[in-house]
């Protein structure tokens, strides 16, 4: 049955900017508990105050974590049963673009570990009060960037031949790969999976990782628009049964073959947990 959204408690990732403090802003419009997470305290704190000074009344609370870390993902499923006995939509928004290699502490490469990992990791934490919560609801966003990806699963860090924008594509792949097996996996259990491309909007990450887009800044889409998708897809009764899809503007659309490879979906699943420090065959 579908729960009214004054009833839901959603946790949104990258809350402090673009499409996620646009995407936490339109929720808690509606009438959500929206739990914001945020890399940055100070950052944090501010993009609260601006949705609470554009949603007087909004019922919001911060959580502050670094998603480049499996420490700082775990820290964020601790914060979140903390705050929360209850998670009816889980946003996997965050993402980073890096032009020049980049590790993390873990010496994963940073786009890999934040734009894949990190909601890998964290949906499988906070797997159980999904279940719990049901019916229930992951969205995660993944880019029309994924056609252009390959999943090198000899070299998923990138330490050979860097591409900045090869890494974003296969991070996008990921996700979509991901979403498909994740989907599987919940199954049964009133959890569905979904994961969409916002548009080509005109964020801080996309105006400072890809320099010739600044050139198109006029006909870019604003991240109030680019967050439609994702709010479309978090509560809409009209996708409350369906799930391990692709949706562009409000629309299932057919991703890449890549997209499409169930065993590289398990395969990537395999080596996730591992890099996540989690059982591979959890979940299962």
């Amino acid at each position: 049955m579908t729960k009214l959204i004054g009833e839901q408690t959603v946790l949104v990732t990258g809350a402090n900017a673009g499409i996620g403090r646009a995407t936490a802003t339109e929720l808690a419009r509606r009438g959500a508990r929206v739990l914001m997470a945020c890399r940055d305290g100070a950052r944090g704190t501010e993009a609260r105050a601006a949705l609470m000074a554009d949603v007087p009344g909004a019922r919001t609370e911060l959580l502050v974590a670094d998603l480049s870390s499996g420490a700082g993902v775990r820290s964020l499923a601790a914060q979140t049963l903390q705050h929360t006995d209850r998670l009816d939509v889980l946003v996997n928004n965050a993402g980073v673009f890096t032009r020049k290699y980049t590790p993390t502490a873990a010496g994963l490469e940073t786009q890999f570990a934040v734009n894949h990992l990190a909601p890998f990791l964290l949906t499988n934490l906070l797997r159980d009060l999904l279940v719990k919560s049901a019916p229930a609801r992951v969205v995660t966003v993944s880019s029309e960037a994924h056609k252009r990806g390959q999943i090198r699963f000899d070299d998923l860090q990138g330490a050979q031949n860097y591409s900045g924008m090869k890494a974003y594509s296969q991070s996008k792949l990921a996700n979509l790969l991901f979403n498909r097996e994740l989907a599987r996996r919940f199954g049964g259990t009133g959890v569905t999976a979904n994961a969409l491309h916002p548009g080509v909007i005109a964020t801080q990450l996309l105006l400072t990782g890809f320099a010739p887009i600044r050139l198109l800044r006029p006909f870019l889409k604003t991240p109030d628009a680019g967050a439609r998708t994702s709010v479309f897809l978090a509560v809409a009764p009209a996708v409350e049964r369906l799930t391990g899809l692709y949706f562009v503007d409000f629309e299932p659309a057919r991703p890449s073959q890549a997209a499409r490879d169930d065993g590289a979906a398990r395969r990537l699943w395999r080596i996730s947990a591992e890099l996540s420090g989690m059982n591979p065959e959890e979940n299962s």
